[in-house]
């Protein structure tokens, strides 16, 4: 799916999601509990309680990661002939360091600002439309072992080994062929609905659900349709209002072509910084 915010270098190290507003400042109360599973399927288990320092150093501090990224981005950017990115680095809960390194636009010397410059982290927003899904699960709505077609305003084809679920799309083995046609315009008139890219792009199964693992950009765009029709918002809707907005994520979108107002913070993409910007890309679908 597509999170407005053009990747020229993007480092996340133990990012909660795409791009630059505060995390939430939650406290950890405890492990996690264990996500329950249908009978005959293993639970997930809980998150491992945060570890301490060993004995004898300190524990991480902002200024240990200043001092090491500060030498190794430059380097980093220079030898990758890369224009610019954020580092951004989440320790318990709480943002302990964010910075930008390197240029948002080459030709205009605009640095990259880490609490406003806007990239587009490509399939870590994939990120987003799983919580979407997991909300609406512990709301009752969905359920991770239906076939998805009891969710959809148009049936996928039948096969005689089993339905593709929610679970085995999230888990990247819905089975579909991968394609890459009509997943990426650089002209926002070619932008495809969402309704309408799950109805007509639908590609061919070649394995059976939830046997084989195999990427598919088609099956989470599915998920994203069946948000839709189940929550009775829009994607984009859904996602500002559920995901976004709780965060306080204010320099975050789905929304294509790119909304007007985050036009000046958004970052010129380069194959190269030593050339030329291509031409902005959008998702086909909006």
């Amino acid at each position: 799916m597509r999170l407005s915010s053009v990747l020229t270098l993007i480092v996340l190290i133990t990012v909660t999601a795409a791009h630059s507003a505060p995390a939430a400042n939650t406290p950890a109360t405890g492990p996690a509990p264990s996500l329950a599973a249908p009978p005959g399927k293993t639970a997930v288990p809980p998150a491992p309680a945060a570890a301490a320092a060993p004995v004898g150093t300190h524990a991480l501090e902002r200024a240990d990661l200043e001092a090491w990224l500060d030498g190794f981005m430059p380097y980093a950017l220079q030898t990758g002939d890369i224009a610019g990115g954020v580092v951004a680095v989440v320790k318990d809960g709480d943002i302990l360091f964010e910075k930008g390194y390197g240029y948002a636009d080459v030709e205009a010397k605009r640095p990259v600002d880490p609490t406003t410059t806007m990239f587009r982290p490509g399939s870590v927003s994939k990120l987003l439309t799983w919580t979407a899904v997991m909300q609406l699960v512990g709301e009752g709505k969905l359920d991770l072992d239906k076939d998805v077609n009891e969710y959809l305003d148009f049936k996928l084809p039948s096969r005689a080994d089993g339905p593709i679920t929610l679970r085995t799309i999230m888990t990247h083995t819905a089975g579909f062929e991968e394609q890459i046609k009509s997943l990426i315009s650089s002209d926002p008139k070619a932008l495809i609905p969402l309704p309408e890219y799950a109805k007509n792009y639908t590609p061919i199964r070649i394995y059976k659900a939830g046997s084989t693992p195999a990427y598919s950009n088609y099956a989470t765009a599915l998920a994203g349709h069946i948000i839709e029709r189940v929550s009775g918002q829009s994607f984009d809707d859904y996602i500002d209002q559920h995901v976004l907005q709780p965060l306080e994520m204010e320099h975050s979108t789905f929304r294509q072509p790119l909304p007007e107002k985050f036009a000046a913070d958004m970052a010129k993409g380069y194959r190269l910084a030593s050339g030329s910007p291509p031409a902005r890309l959008s998702p086909t679908r909006s």
